[in-house]
């Protein structure tokens, strides 16, 4: 499992276990995390799963692909620089500690 972390909008701060392999939302969506929805189950279309990377060990992301990229410009609420959808990032040892905020704009 890889332990990490996400911030909901009220602030609270939830330690989730990921499983080695699966995409974040996974986690996040079993944990209960709020404003994980997941509308579109991991293809990333829906922007549901929108949170901005805090905290990453380096080099523990990669870039994002271009239709996570144009799904985020054209669907997510208030995108920034970093900006992810949790359904393509891929839980890794390397992750370990991450820290994620959901994004505000859905509950």
């Amino acid at each position: 499992m890889v332990k990490v972390f996400f911030v909901e909008a009220s602030g609270k701060r939830r330690e989730v276990d990921a499983a080695e392999g699966d995409p974040l939302m996974y986690a996040a969506r079993d944990a209960g995390v709020a404003g994980i929805i997941a509308e579109c189950g991991g293809s990333a279309m829906c922007a549901t799963c929108h949170c901005y990377v805090v905290e990453a060990p380096e080099g523990s992301l990669p870039e994002p692909r271009m239709d996570e990229a144009d799904t985020i410009e054209f669907n997510a609420h208030e995108p920034r620089e970093n900006s992810r959808l949790t359904c393509q990032i891929i839980a890794t040892p390397a992750l370990e500690g991450a820290v994620f905020q959901v994004a505000t704009g859905r509950d």
